[in-house]
C-alpha cells in the first residue's frame, strides 16, 4: 500500500526532499500551508505530514509550534536534513547581473552573508521552490531564487552559485506527524518525548514543574514558551525530554509536572535520530 505524505511547498522544496529521502517511492502531496498539510492528515487524505520545525542556522520555523497542539496529530518520528542552497537563475543569466533573490524567509536568513556580499536584495516568499516559478514567470535575468538542486532540475533553472548557505553544517529538523499515536517499544535506546503544558499562576511554578525531570535524571533538550490568547501573564511551554514514557523515572517526573502544570498534552514519543549525537 502506497503511503501518502503531505508537505508544505511545491515539488523541489526541502520538505519534498525530506519526504523522498525518508519515504522513497511513496506519494507526496503538495500543500500551500502547514495548516493544509495537517488538515489533510487529520481528514484521512494523507497518512503522514513532514513538517520542518527548526534550522541549525536560522532557528525555529515560525508558527509551527503554535499549530502543533491544535492539530490533534501525533509526532511519531524526527528527521534531520542537510540543507544545501543554490542560487538559481534563468538559463544564460550571470551572477553579476542578479539584483534580487526570492525564497522562504528561513532560506534567506540561512544565506544572508552571500546576499550581502553580492548586494542582492532578498524577497520573501512562502516556499523555496515556489520562488523558482516566479523566476520563470517573470522572465527577468536579474531575478534569482534560492532553492534546492532538485528544484533547479524540475524547473529548468541554472545554478548560478552552489551551496551559498552561511554554514557548512546547515541542517533542518523535521517532525513526522500521524493520526495514530505510535510509540515504539522501549528497548533501552534513546527516545525523545515532546509535550506542551501551561503552568499554574503561582511563584516558581515552572521551576517546580520541571524539577522532577532533574531529580529523576532525565535530560531536558528543549524549552520554549508562547503567549496564550494575547495575554502577557499566560504562557504555554513546549519541552522535549530524553526519555520513554514507559520508564519509571519518566512517570515519576511527569507526576510532579502535573502537580504544577495544567492543560498538559504529550505530542509524541519517538526514537531520537542518530544525527543528534554526531
Amino acid at each position: 500500500m502506497t503511503l501518502k505524505i503531505a508537505y508544505q511547498g511545491v515539488p523541489g522544496a526541502y520538505s519534498h526532499i525530506a519526504c523522498r529521502t525518508v519515504y522513497p517511492g511513496e506519494e507526496y502531496i503538495s500543500c500551500l500551508s502547514f495548516q493544509e498539510a495537517f488538515a489533510k492528515v487529520a481528514a484521512g487524505e494523507a497518512d503522514l505530514a513532514m513538517i520542518p520545525v527548526e534550522n541549525s542556522n536560522a532557528g525555529r520555523v515560525s508558527d509551527v509550534h503554535f499549530l502543533l497542539p491544535q492539530t490533534g496529530l501525533h509526532i511519531i518520528d524526527e528527521f534531520f536534513l542537510r540543507i544545501e542552497h543554490q542560487l538559481l537563475g534563468l538559463p544564460g543569466a550571470k551572477l553579476k547581473d542578479i539584483r534580487t533573490a526570492s525564497s522562504h524567509p528561513q532560506a534567506l536568513a540561512q544565506c544572508s552573508r552571500f546576499l550581502q556580499k553580492h548586494d542582492i536584495r532578498p524577497i520573501q516568499r512562502i516556499d523555496t521552490a515556489l520562488s523558482c516559478q516566479d523566476v520563470l514567470q517573470n522572465g527577468d535575468s536579474s531575478q534569482a531564487a534560492i532553492a534546492s538542486a532538485l528544484a533547479a532540475e524540475i524547473y529548468g533553472l541554472q545554478i548560478l552559485a552552489p551551496n551559498i548557505e552561511n554554514t557548512a553544517d546547515n541542517t533542518t529538523r523535521f517532525l513526522i506527524m500521524s493520526r495514530q499515536d505510535i510509540i515504539p517499544q522501549d528497548d533501552g535506546g534513546q527516545f525523545i518525548t515532546s509535550l506542551i503544558f501551561k503552568t499554574r499562576h503561582i511563584p516558581a511554578a515552572l521551576y517546580k514543574a520541571l524539577g522532577g525531570f532533574a531529580t529523576n535524571g532525565i535530560n531536558l533538550t528543549k524549552l520554549e514558551s508562547y503567549l496564550l490568547n494575547g495575554k502577557f501573564i499566560s504562557a504555554r511551554f513546549y519541552i522535549e525530554i530524553e526519555s520513554h514514557p514507559g520508564r519509571e523515572s519518566f512517570r515519576n517526573a511527569f507526576d510532579e509536572l502535573k502537580f504544577y502544570a495544567e492543560d498538559w498534552h504529550i505530542l509524541g514519543s519517538y526514537r531520537a535520530h542518530p544525527y543528534r549525537y554526531l
